[in-house]
């Protein structure tokens, strides 16, 4: 099993767990059965629930965590180069676009479903000392409006949600306004940084009024004591869904249906929302994703980005 670096912190709520979880990992026997996944869900969020599985069941989880440089890429390459041997049963991601992917790829099980549960949702962040609710912008679109030239953050939309965001925008709008409309927030003096929690901490130490990020960095952000406040995007926002993908040729495909079937009873879904990585209640309605054509159009659509907010 891979572990990341002590600087990968717990909460207080999961701390417990994971102690119970290690000490149970001491007892399990090294024969008997195992199931291995490789899962891009924080390691903090899905460490206690995987021994929680292997506790009901006394299967034994061998778990292998993204990185936190190359994050969900390096999985998915891993995947992709073990594709005629595979050594994973099941991928737990912590989003969809890369899952879609895994298929175009031939990676995943034909007759298995890609499986998805929980949910994070795109927002609005802002700094409550400068912003109110009301003052929001109707739409993103309005980003590029004289009003908040130099004062709205996103994390550059190269990687992660914010990447997957910007493609499905792209989808939605069409490539022509998408293009005119992301060299217009350019123009307009938008900082691009370093991932969703960035933003989040600029917005909080008041450096930017407002940004783009993800709920679950706006929940670390509150817990962090930040002047900040979050909101849905809306029809300009997203879903960004846990998936489970079956890999083809898997070693114990029976054990991975067993375990996807756990990740997705109430119980862990309790967990998930009561850690805070996902969203408590029901998720606004934002439109269907074709993620085939998604996944089709990436080239195309990094190019374009890569044009806009690097060259």
């Amino acid at each position: 099993m891979v572990v990341l670096s002590s600087a990968h912190r717990m909460t207080d709520r999961l701390q417990t767990a994971w102690l119970i979880g290690v000490a149970l990992l001491v007892g399990c026997s090294p024969g008997g059965e195992s199931v291995t996944v490789y899962t891009s869900q924080d390691q903090v969020y899905a460490e206690p629930i995987l021994r929680r599985f292997e506790q009901e069941t006394g299967v034994r989880v061998r778990a292998v965590y993204d990185s936190e440089v190359v994050k969900t890429v390096g999985l998915i390459n891993r995947l992709i180069a073990e594709k005629n041997r595979p050594r994973c049963d099941l991928f737990w991601n912590n989003e969809a676009f890369r899952t879609h992917q895994l298929t175009a790829r031939g990676v995943l099980a034909a007759d298995e479903p890609i499986e998805s549960f929980g949910a994070r949702t795109r927002q609005w962040v802002w700094n409550t000392n400068r912003l109110g609710r009301t003052e929001l912008p109707p739409s993103l679109a309005a980003l590029t409006n004289a009003q908040w030239r130099g004062r709205v953050a996103i994390a550059l939309p190269l990687f992660g949600s914010t990447a997957t965001h910007f493609q499905v925008l792209r989808q939605r709008w069409g490539a022509a306004r998408w293009q005119a409309w992301c060299r217009a927030l350019l123009a307009n003096g938008v900082m691009t940084v370093d991932g969703n929690s960035v933003v989040v901490q600029l917005v909080g130490r008041g450096e930017v009024a407002l940004g783009l990020t993800d709920s679950d960095d706006v929940r670390v952000g509150l817990r962090n004591g930040l002047p900040i406040a979050g909101k849905p995007l809306g029809q300009d926002g997203m879903a960004i869904r846990n998936t489970l993908g079956h890999i083809r040729g898997a070693p114990h495909p029976g054990l991975a249906r067993r375990l996807a079937e756990f990740l997705q009873s109430p119980a862990v879904r309790s967990a998930l929302v009561e850690a805070g990585a996902i969203d408590p209640g029901e998720i606004p309605a934002t439109g269907v994703i074709a993620w085939p054509s998604l996944v089709e159009a990436n080239g195309q659509a990094v190019s374009e980005l890569q044009s806009i907010f690097l060259d």
